[in-house]
């Protein structure tokens, strides 16, 4: 793995309240999961979700509880801001497992944040990339992207967050 394909740019960094844009009403999720990953696949599964966020310590603190109730399970996202590296650490958590997932790193540049780090899927070593993408006061979108060690990254599960109680299209 390379170091400039596992971490953010130096102009994305992070700050106490970066994530305050989750807190508030609730947001509809529409999320869309790839069928199969890493076989080219373009199929995608798409179920709706209802999260609610919450901001902690001055903002340096962000926790979110995303319920998917129908497929009867629910995730939880803790992010931890490291005030001397100007960088977040993301992590899930998801009821299904109970366990927390091994985070990702990084910060934003105006209001798309990156988000990088390592983990495994399917038994195969993988870079995994967050995007955080702030559209106004009522809309945000998140994807995930893997990538084998030299391979080029796949988004393989995207939610587009919507608030003020409109259906996403």
């Amino acid at each position: 793995m390379t170091p400039a394909a596992s971490a953010p740019s130096p102009t994305f960094t992070g700050r106490p309240h970066d994530f305050d844009f989750l807190v508030g009403d609730p947001w509809q999720v529409r999320n869309r999961r790839l069928m199969q990953r890493h076989v080219g696949c373009t199929e995608w599964d798409a179920f709706e979700g209802t999260s609610t966020a919450w901001s902690h310590l001055g903002g340096m603190v962000s926790v979110d509880e995303t319920v998917f109730a129908e497929r009867g399970f629910s995730g939880c996202s803790v992010r931890t801001l490291d005030l001397a590296a100007g960088r977040w650490s993301i992590y899930w958590i998801d009821s299904r497992f109970g366990t927390l997932f091994t985070p990702v790193h990084g910060g934003f540049c105006g209001e798309r944040g990156e988000f990088f780090g390592a983990d495994e899927d399917g038994g195969r070593l993988v870079r995994v990339r967050f995007i955080w993408e702030r559209l106004g006061p009522d809309a945000a979108r998140w994807s995930q992207a893997f990538a084998l060690p030299d391979g080029a990254w796949e988004t393989n599960s995207v939610m587009d967050f919507q608030r003020g109680g409109q259906r996403i299209a």
